[in-house]
């Protein structure tokens, strides 16, 4: 079954001294305030595209992963993933590097990564970043 959600944004002025928001329609959970200045300075209480994007390619790993370990027959007790987006002015979004440390009851370091692997290759975000350099550091607890 196919599923749409969907986000909005509003912006205000010139590139360098606008700002915008972004709101997440979908789900309704919020409003949040986006600028330049937070795409390559300081985020200053303000989001970016690419902080969006990390949230997004943190939480679809984190599901492709658990997925893949239940149907190996080990579930997770804990995923934590960190997803570190990479923009450069004038080349656009680089890179995106996973960070995932898990607690994966009968696995071992080898098989985790293994997996890990796996997951970063086929969750739909990543899939999404072709054409980006999408690097991984995976750690069992």
């Amino acid at each position: 079954m196919a599923a749409t959600r969907s986000a909005h944004a509003v912006w205000e002025g010139d590139l360098l001294k606008g700002s915008g928001v972004v709101s997440l329609d979908s789900s309704g959970i919020g409003s949040y305030p986006v600028s330049w200045p937070a795409r390559t300075e300081e985020p200053g209480g303000k989001t970016s595209p690419e902080e969006l994007i990390a949230a997004a390619h943190s939480s679809c790993f984190n599901m492709a992963f658990s997925n893949i370990l239940a149907k190996a027959g080990n579930p997770p007790a804990r995923l934590e993933t960190k997803a570190d987006v990479t923009f450069v002015p004038g080349q656009g979004i680089t890179g995106s590097h996973l960070t995932v440390r898990g607690t994966v009851p009968g696995l071992d370091a080898e098989e985790f990564q293994s997996m890990a692997e796996d997951a970063k290759k086929n969750c739909p975000v990543s899939q999404a970043l072709t054409g980006t350099t999408i690097t991984l550091t995976a750690e069992l607890a």
